[in-house]
């Protein structure tokens, strides 16, 4: 996407609403930090996670990871479905335009060499599942520390 293509985009906005106007900025402000731009990405990217998993993958602690994913949660960025004790949480199945043009540009962007570090560290933690759902634990990937 050039930069072209996003100011039309943005011109393109110009009939909102109130409410409409009011849902673009929650999402901005929930993408206004690194660790939410980092958890959108690798959701986007990597698919649906746990918490747990993405505590691992970003060497974050848990209550910043659940928080942050709260906030993405209320913006209408992730959502989350659940499976008896654990929920998954992914891109939302039906964001607004706004919202999906946003997540393209965030795939494509940023601090790429980060990203793409995060994303490999998900991997790995996501290859640890037993039957395809997630196990119990929590380790930091990156530093070979290994809590199961």
């Amino acid at each position: 996407m050039t930069d072209k293509n996003i100011h039309a985009n943005i011109c393109n906005m110009q009939h909102m609403t109130h409410e409409s106007l009011k849902n673009v900025e929650n999402i901005f402000r929930a993408l206004a930090d690194q660790s939410r731009l980092r958890i959108a990405r690798l959701l986007y990217v990597g698919g649906e996670a746990t918490v747990c998993e993405l505590t691992d993958a970003l060497c974050l602690p848990q209550y910043s990871v659940s928080r942050n994913l709260s906030i993405l949660r209320h913006a209408g960025i992730v959502g989350e479905k659940r499976e008896g004790a654990w929920r998954y949480y992914s891109i939302s199945a039906k964001p607004d335009t706004f919202s999906e043009k946003l997540l393209l540009l965030i795939k494509t962007d940023l601090l790429e060499q980060q990203y793409e570090k995060d994303l490999a560290l998900l991997k790995k933690r996501l290859a640890l599942r037993v039957e395809g759902k997630c196990v119990a634990g929590t380790v930091c990937l990156e530093y070979g520390k290994n809590n199961f």
